[in-house]
């Protein structure tokens, strides 16, 4: 009844403070996107929204009054717990990176392409394991930082000798931005907390490839130390046992150019590229 009477008494002005309310909460998701915080952040909403419901529709008393003190603890509790992530969404309004959205441009990207390709077809004729990770929307600042940082241009020569099995870079992920450059080598990515995996043999690469798909959008690409085989992830899905061209193809339909007169073929690469991950 107090819901039908709140809607009944709704002005203008009532709706547009809702929509500023409502705005501000989708603002506040963007601190949290593509970190791990987000999956716990979701899971609390969902968890106090179904308690709240059930307190309103069955009128528990004790539940409404536990659930009113508990809001109160979290007003507290969350920026403390979540300290790391405001700070470094707040860094990035500061920096202006979350108003302006700055990405490379479409020749940078068909070069990086070009290298990749290039570099991995050689680690696979070496059996030289390699994890490279394409960042696309989702921020990778929290797993850029646990390498060593690295402000480089992308060449297959560079990548070669960051995979060299001697280097002390070569165990972990070289992880290029949105602005097209190596932002860092040896990083720690999460590992994937599937258990339906395409294979029980999969080592940690392929894991920490499927991992970095899950908790972003990014693309990774892998190759195993120990087959030489070369494989793709994108949105926890992996497409294994590629060569050279089908590797360019994947990477130019998800991280290749987007000018309006090529729409078309992009789309068509898509179709296809979606066939690919269809096959695990």
């Amino acid at each position: 009844m107090e819901f039908i009477w709140a809607i009944e008494n709704l002005t203008s002005s009532d709706l547009v403070d809702i929509f500023i309310v409502a705005l501000l909460f989708f603002a506040l998701t963007f601190l949290f996107r593509g970190t791990q915080a987000m999956v716990l952040v979701r899971g609390t909403v969902v968890l106090l929204v179904g308690l709240i419901v059930i307190s309103s529709v069955f009128q528990f008393r004790a539940l409404g009054w536990v659930l009113a003190n508990a809001l109160t603890v979290l007003a507290v509790a969350i920026p403390v717990i979540f300290q790391p992530e405001l700070r470094r969404g707040l860094e990035r309004l500061g920096r202006g990176s979350m108003l302006f959205n700055m990405q490379a441009p479409d020749s940078l990207r068909t070069r990086i392409i070009a290298e990749i390709c290039q570099a991995a077809e050689r680690l696979s004729e070496r059996r030289h394991g390699a994890l490279i990770v394409l960042q696309r929307n989702s921020p990778l600042e929290e797993y850029i930082r646990t390498g060593s940082m690295l402000d480089s241009d992308v060449n297959a020569q560079i990548l070669l000798t960051l995979f060299w099995p001697k280097t002390e870079l070569h165990d972990g992920a070289v992880i290029i931005d949105k602005n097209g450059r190596i932002a860092s080598a040896a990083s720690v990515l999460p590992l994937t907390a599937n258990r339906n995996l395409p294979s029980r043999k999969m080592g940690t690469r392929h894991r920490a490839a499927l991992g970095i798909s899950e908790v972003s959008d990014a693309l990774c690409v892998v190759v195993s130390e120990e087959t030489g085989k070369i494989a793709i992830t994108n949105g926890g899905r992996m497409v294994a046992r590629l060569d050279s061209d089908r590797l360019r193809t994947i990477l130019t339909a998800f991280y290749g150019p987007r000018r309006t007169e090529k729409k078309s073929l992009r789309a068509r690469l898509q179709e296809r590229v979606s066939d690919l991950f269809g096959i695990t």
